[in-house]
Formats: C-alpha cells, sequence, structure tokens
C-alpha cells in the first residue's frame, strides 16, 4: 500500500495512476490527483499541499465519489446551493462555475432527505424508471416505487381499485352468465330472447367499460407504442366479443346469417363479462402475491426501533431514530433493538446479530467494539457512540442493495424478452387465422359464431404476463430470502452465475480462520530469554498496525509488560519493521529482512502458524510463532462445498508450511502459498482460461484484484470495504457456511426460474393450439376451448408462476 501525495488517501500499489519524480515512484487514487501532482513540476510546487508519505492524512474528503476511488462517501450538510464541488467541502454557488479551490467544474446539487422524489419503476421491466406513478409502457403493469416503506402493506391504490372492480364486475357478470348459460342446459327463465339480450347488454356495459377501464388504457397504449403485451390481447378479445354482441343487440338486421342459430342471433356479453371479471381476479390476486416479494425489505426496514435513549448533558432522552446524528452518545438496556450504528464506549454485553447475519451466536460487546442498528441487545447495557446514521447505516445500505438486485436482471431473463418479443405478433396472427379457418371450414353452423369465440379464445388464452413474470418473480424473492440469511446479491447476474461456478477460491486468514491471530509460541536463540525476545519484538512492532504485529504487542500486554520507546521506526513492505529500542537496533520480520542486514542464521519453517524472525544489534535472537485458528464451521462448509461437487482451493500469502498443513486438516482440494495480490488475480484468470467457473471468497484489501477477477466474487462481511464493492456477493457474516448458503440459495432461484419458464412456455405451447380448435377433429366439438375457460385459464397461470417463486420464502438455506 501507499499514500496518494495529493489527497492523502491509502492506495494499492497496483493503481494505473502512478508516476516517478526523482527516481521516487508516487501513487495515485484517481487520474485527477495525478494531474494535480503532475501540473506542480515539483512536489514542493504542487498546488495542493501534500502528504508526507508515512504520516496519516491530514483529510480525506478530496476524492470521494470519483471512479477509481474505493472510500465510503463523506456525508455531505444538507445545502440549499444549486451546485457544490464534488471535492471541496463548503464551495456553493447558484451558478454553474469552477470550483475556486480545486478547478473542478461545480456539479448540481442533489438534495436529500425528504425533498428526494420516489423513483417508480416496472417489477417486468425495471429499466423503465419515472418520478411519478403510471403503468409500464412496455407491459402496461402499474409502476411501483423503488423504495418499499414500512406501510406499503396497507397503502397500494393499484390493488384498491382492482378489488373494487372486481367485486362489481362478479356481481354483475354473475346474472348475465346465468341467462346465458341456464337455458342450455334446458332451464328456462322465461325470459324472451330479445329482452334477454337487452339485460345482458346493460348489464355487461359497466363491466366492460368500467371494470374493464385499465385493460383497454393499457392495451391501447401498447399499441400505440408499439410495445404488444398481455393488455394488447386482452383488450383486443374483449372488445371483439362485446363489439360482435352490441351490434347483434341493436341492429340485428345486420348480422350475416352465418352468425345466426335457428333464425336467432347469439350473442356473447357473457363471454366478454366472463373475461374481464376473471382477468380482474387474477390481478387482484397476482397483485397479493406480489406484494408479498416486498415482505423481506420490510422486514429489514422494521429491524430499526421507531426511538433511540440519547444521553446528552447527563440527562436520557428518548427521541424518534431520525434525529439521531453522527457522535451522539446512546443508551441502550437488555432487550432494546440498538438503534444505529456504533461504537462501544462503556459497558459489556452479548448482541444478537441473526436477524442481519443468519449466525445464530450472540457476540460479545465490550468498550471499543461496533455494533450494527438493527440487532437486539441480550445481557448488559451498553453506551455506544453513533458513528452511521440514516442512509450511511449498515442496515440502510443493505435494504438498498437488496432494493437494487431485486430490480436487477438474470441473464436469463433475455429468453424470456426474446420470446416475449415475437409472441404477441404472432399470437395476432394464429387468430386471425383461426378465424378465416373456422368460417370456411366450422363442421358446425354458425361457422362465423365459432369463428369469432375460438379467436377470441386464442387472444385470451395466449397472454404472455406468466412468461414475463418468471424469472423477476423468482429474483425478487430469492434475493429477499437471501437477505434475511445474511447473503445480499448485488445484482442477479452474480446469483445466476454462481449456479454455474465449479471452482471456488478462497482465502486463509478471515476466511478460514478467525483472522486474529494469536502468539503461541517462542523460540529464543542462544543467549536470549523468551522475556528478552518478546520485550524487543513487542516494543518495535508496537508502531505496526499488521495483525501480527499486533498479536505480538498483546501477548506482551497480557504479560503485564512495559512496552519500551522506540525511535527510527521503518517498515518494508512485505518484510518486516525495524527500530531503536533501548539503544538496541531491532530488526523483525521474514528471514531476508534479517539477512539483508547482514544477520545470518538458519531459518525453519513452522506448520502451527507465521513464524516471525527478530535480530538485536547483528545478532540473532530467536522466532515468534504466530497462528491464527480456524473458524469452528469452516471444516463443515467444506464438506458441504465438495458434496456440492465444487472443487475447494486456497490461495494465501502465507507460508507454504502453514498452507499445506491447513489443506490437510480441511482435505482442501489444493493450495497455493506465498501469494501477493496480484498472484493471486494471475491464477484466478488462468484457473478460468482453462475452462473452470470460479468464484472467490475473500474478505481484505489484498483479495480486492482477486474478487474482481473471478466469475463471481463473494466478499465476507466482515472484510474491507474494497471487497465488499469489488464482489457480486456480500456475506454479512464473516463465515464460511455463507458461502454454502450462497450457492444453495443461487441453484434453489435458478431451479426455480427453470420451472417458471417452463410452466409459462408449456402453458402458452399447449393452450393456445386448444384455442384454436386442433382437437375438434380428435374429440369433436365440444374440445373447444370457450372465451370464458381461456381467461381463467389465463389468469390462474400468472398465480400459479408468482406462487411457485413465493415458494422460496419458505426455502431453508442451511441443509
Amino acid at each position: 500500500m501507499a499514500i496518494d501525495p495529493i489527497c492523502g488517501m491509502t492506495v494499492q500499489e497496483s493503481t494505473p495512476w502512478k508516476t516517478t519524480r526523482d527516481e521516487q515512484t508516487f501513487y495515485f487514487c484517481c487520474e485527477h490527483c495525478l494531474k494535480k501532482f503532475e501540473a506542480g513540476g515539483s512536489s514542493e510546487a504542487a498546488p495542493m499541499q501534500l502528504v508526507t508519505l508515512g504520516e496519516p492524512p491530514a483529510r480525506h474528503d478530496c476524492c470521494h465519489g470519483h471512479e477509481g476511488h474505493s472510500a465510503t462517501k463523506k456525508p455531505r450538510a444538507k445545502s440549499s446551493a444549486k451546485y457544490i464541488c464534488p471535492m471541496c467541502d463548503g464551495v456553493e454557488s447558484d451558478v454553474p462555475a469552477d470550483c475556486p479551490k480545486c478547478g473542478m467544474a461545480l456539479e448540481r446539487n442533489q438534495p436529500t432527505g425528504p425533498q428526494t422524489k420516489t423513483i417508480y419503476t416496472c417489477p417486468m421491466h425495471p429499466e423503465v424508471r419515472q418520478d411519478h406513478p403510471g403503468s409500464c409502457p412496455k407491459c402496461g403493469m402499474d409502476l411501483e416505487p423503488e423504495t418499499i416503506t414500512t406501510d406499503a402493506e396497507e397503502d397500494d391504490p393499484e390493488l384498491t381499485w382492482m378489488t373494487i372492480r372486481f367485486w362489481v364486475g362478479a356481481a354483475l357478470t354473475v346474472p348475465i352468465f346465468a341467462m346465458a348459460m341456464l337455458p342450455m342446459l334446458g332451464i328456462e327463465l322465461g325470459i324472451p330472447a330479445d329482452v334477454s339480450r337487452w339485460i345482458q347488454l346493460v348489464l355487461a356495459t359497466p363491466v366492460v367499460l368500467w371494470c374493464g377501464w385499465p385493460f383497454f388504457v393499457r392495451g391501447a397504449k401498447s399499441l400505440m407504442t408499439m410495445n404488444l403485451n398481455m393488455f394488447t390481447l386482452i383488450s383486443l378479445g374483449v372488445s371483439a366479443a362485446y363489439l360482435y354482441s352490441l351490434v347483434a343487440t341493436l341492429f340485428p338486421g345486420f348480422i350475416p346469417d352465418a352468425f345466426q342459430h335457428g333464425g336467432e342471433v347469439p350473442v356473447y356479453f357473457e363471454a366478454a363479462a366472463m373475461i374481464v371479471t376473471l382477468v380482474l381476479l387474477g390481478q387482484v390476486i397476482e397483485l397479493r402475491a406480489r406484494k408479498k416479494t416486498g415482505s423481506a425489505i420490510r422486514e429489514l426496514i422494521n429491524l430499526a426501533p421507531p426511538t433511540a435513549r440519547i444521553i446528552e448533558d447527563g440527562q436520557e432522552r428518548e427521541v424518534p431514530l431520525s434525529e439521531v446524528q453522527q457522535g451522539q452518545e446512546l443508551k441502550v438496556v437488555p432487550g432494546d433493538k440498538i438503534p444505529v450504528d456504533g461504537e462501544v464506549i462503556s459497558g459489556s454485553s452479548t448482541v444478537d446479530e441473526s436477524m442481519l447475519t443468519g449466525e445464530a451466536n450472540p457476540v460479545k460487546k465490550a468498550q471499543g467494539d461496533s455494533v450494527i442498528g438493527g440487532t437486539v441487545n441480550q445481557s448488559g447495557t451498553l453506551r455506544i457512540k453513533a458513528t452511521h446514521v440514516g442512509e450511511d447505516s449498515v442496515l440502510s445500505q443493505i435494504v438498498q442493495m437488496v432494493g437494487q438486485a431485486q430490480r436487477s436482471r438474470a441473464p436469463i431473463q433475455r429468453l424470456a424478452d426474446t420470446v416475449s418479443g415475437y409472441f404477441v405478433p404472432a399470437i395476432v396472427a394464429i387468430s386471425i387465422v383461426t378465424f378465416v379457418v373456422w368460417a370456411f371450414w366450422s363442421p358446425e353452423e354458425p361457422k362465423l359464431a365459432y369463428a369469432l369465440l375460438n379467436a377470441v379464445a386464442v387472444l385470451i388464452v395466449a397472454c404472455p404476463c406468466a412468461l414475463g413474470l418468471a424469472t423477476p418473480m423468482s429474483i425478487m424473492v430469492g434475493v429477499g430470502r437471501g437477505a434475511k440469511a445474511g447473503v445480499l446479491v448485488k445484482e442477479a447476474a452474480g446469483l445466476e452465475t454462481l449456479q454455474q461456478v465449479d471452482t471456488i477460491v478462497v482465502d486463509k486468514t478471515g476466511t478460514l480462520t478467525e483472522g486474529k491471530p494469536k502468539l503461541t509460541s517462542l523460540e529464543p536463540a542462544e543467549g536470549f530469554s523468551e522475556e528478552e525476545l518478546l520485550k524487543y519484538a513487542a516494543a518495535v512492532e508496537q508502531n505496526s498496525e499488521h495483525p501480527i504485529a499486533r498479536s505480538i504487542v498483546n501477548a506482551a500486554k497480557d504479560r503485564d509488560m512495559k512496552l519500551a520507546d522506540t525511535s527510527t521506526f521503518d517498515s518494508t513492505t512485505g518484510q518486516g519493521v525495524q527500530a531503536v529500542v533501548d539503544g538496541k537496533k531491532i530488526v523483525c520480520g521474514k528471514p531476508s529482512l534479517l539477512k539483508d542486514h547482514g544477520i545470518e542464521f538458519k531459518a525453519t519453517g513452522s506448520t502451527e502458524g507465521t513464524k516471525v524472525y527478530l535480530g538485536v544489534d547483528g545478532k540473532y535472537a530467536g522466532a515468534l510463532i504466530v497462528s491464527d485458528p480456524l473458524k469452528a464451521t469452516t471444516a463443515g462448509a467444506i464438506q458441504s462445498l465438495h458434496d456440492m461437487g465444487i472443487r475447494v482451493i486456497m490461495m494465501t500469502g502465507d507460508n507454504p508450511q502453514v498452507a499445506e498443513a491447513i489443506a490437510k486438516k480441511l482435505n482442501i482440494d489444493d493450495y497455493q502459498a506465498d501469494l501477493s495480490p496480484q498472484d493471486k488475480h494471475d491464477r484466478i484468470q488462468k484457473l478460468r482460461d482453462e475452462g473452470a467457473r470460479v468464484a472467490m471468497a475473500g474478505d481484505g484489501i489484498n483479495d480486492a484484484p482477486a474478487l474482481a477477477a473471478a466469475d463471481v466474487g463473494i466478499a465476507m462481511g466482515t472484510g474491507t470495504d474494497v471487497a465488499i464493492e469489488s464482489a457480486s456477493i456480500t456475506l454479512m457474516g464473516g463465515d464460511l457456511e455463507g458461502v454454502v448458503k450462497a450457492f444453495r440459495l443461487s441453484r434453489r432461484v435458478m431451479r426455480n426460474i427453470k420451472q417458471n419458464l417452463f410452466f409459462a412456455l408449456a402453458y402458452n405451447s399447449l393452450g393456445v393450439p386448444i384455442a384454436a380448435g386442433i382437437l375438434v377433429p380428435i374429440f369433436g366439438m365440444h374440445a373447444l376451448l370457450n372465451p370464458m375457460f381461456a381467461a381463467a385459464a389465463m389468469s390462474f397461470s400468472s398465480v400459479s408462476v408468482i406462487s411457485n417463486a413465493l415458494r422460496l420464502r419458505a426455502t431453508n438455506l442451511t441443509e
């Protein structure tokens, strides 16, 4: 790692933005910082204050939001100004201009909070987005708000109006159906035929024109935009049956003899009214089922408590959660939900994080530990300092990620899109052919009446709604189910690709192991004691933030050792550290570092862990062995992966001896040790070139290149923002069992999608020819599909697809 000399950010040395000056290489977080540096002519004359390498950065907000920068965006204070600088705080303007500090063009301010508009999108076509309610121009469905709120269950105007229209339609359709069908069964109602037609007209007109009005609006829009969809077919079918019956009632003399039967002109008001009513029923059931797909997000939102206890001037008071600000002190008593993300400043307790991580075991929390908003405090009272509130909290980011993933499109959706694009025009053509064939070759009279009914039946039965819903419904439910189990999917494509993976590459530290190394043994050289070895090592390592260094320092503190002061501290990336302690020159790290300082000794490997070697004033003083214990669930998770037919490869930067010992203990298929981040990236690329479908699971900054190189990157949620940003799937817990859950989720969602596509395609493949009358030559006229039954079948095909998708809500990802 290196420091960007312009903005002070920590960047990887593999960054593409770097330059050399005075035989020294400088690394930058983005192209803008590189150009700023180059524009200065020399480091002293650069237009922005440079940060000396090795010193802590003076500020961290220079390049937030720029492409290539991985840091979390710093929250900005709300401003009423129209234009602000994306780099420099406090620079605002009411007109477009350049920033007087950095020279960048000011960007239009995007206000947050209550002023932010709600974006509406289509559940079947997520690319359709607008800032007001309406219907989708492609499929005609009502647009839904992208942001799900807790009151969404009660407030759904589309469902309310569809329900009202259905009950009105049902009440008027029942008598129409009775007057049309009972005489056919030999039950006479005593109503003359011409009077019956007029009563049916009066009852059917409000059913068609008011109850079915949304279908006609959507159908007309589909024709005007040429985005033909299910409402095109419904409106055409209902219009044909109703308009013919209207003309037959008002002007019976205009009806050809070919439509008449026994001297009477038959009407089909019951077909038009029943189609509208049954389609409305299907819409109501579908809307109610679709609402359940948002239940996972709603449950996540409800995890946050409505209020919080804040401590100000020693006084405790309860305030709405929305009023909690970053930096405030909060009190959380046993049994309460933790209101926001924070850091424990006093007290100790256990916290149930299962609702976010999917891991059942409570987590111990004490001073200095972080807590997540929405988790439950169990045993003790905690005082926490709010670190992330509102949209910056982990819970809010999870909700946002889940929502985006639910609206993303899996590659398999292209199949449904392609079929749907040709489907409706083909059905219209088939309907026309059906009418012509029956009009000339119907085996029974009246030929034109049979032609009309069968043509309408083809239009109604072929509605492609089930086909369009097949993929997005499974994705929405599956992503929500994963979120409840601590598996966060960034995009549907990653979920689909994971199902095809046959090889998973795992990092060792933090993935297979606890990620918290501990000093397990000391091997002092002749002339040195264990106490001296640990004293010198801890003194020099106290200036390092490396996990191994921390374990050595902690071991010394556990023995109540007082750490000596150091001077002239220096570190060599990937090698170790050196400093002067009590007048003695101490070198601590890999054997190569000691040998570079003229310290000769014979290095020996260890299968227990990592060996850290120490030199004192040019003499070899001994070695310290630091090991990282395996997580309790690692062995079982690897066995589960093997049971699924997945090859497991460990890639680690640790030494070969440790890697070999862990690989044998866990029965890992292959391992590669002593790898740099670039090595991991190259090895994964090689695996892919050899034909393997590779997933990578890791949690550190050094894993980011490998995560990006894999077909699917899986970031352990206990890791860094860089790793999470590089991955397609994020696990809220740091447990490898989460990887197993991700694989199970992927396979079950894709199986569910394929089942839905099969149901939809098979239904249309069978329904259309039956409606056209293909079975009549074999089974006779009773094999015809009445348009009313076609409408019922069409509606319930969509319901069956949604019901099948909803089964994913109950899937058990632990087995």
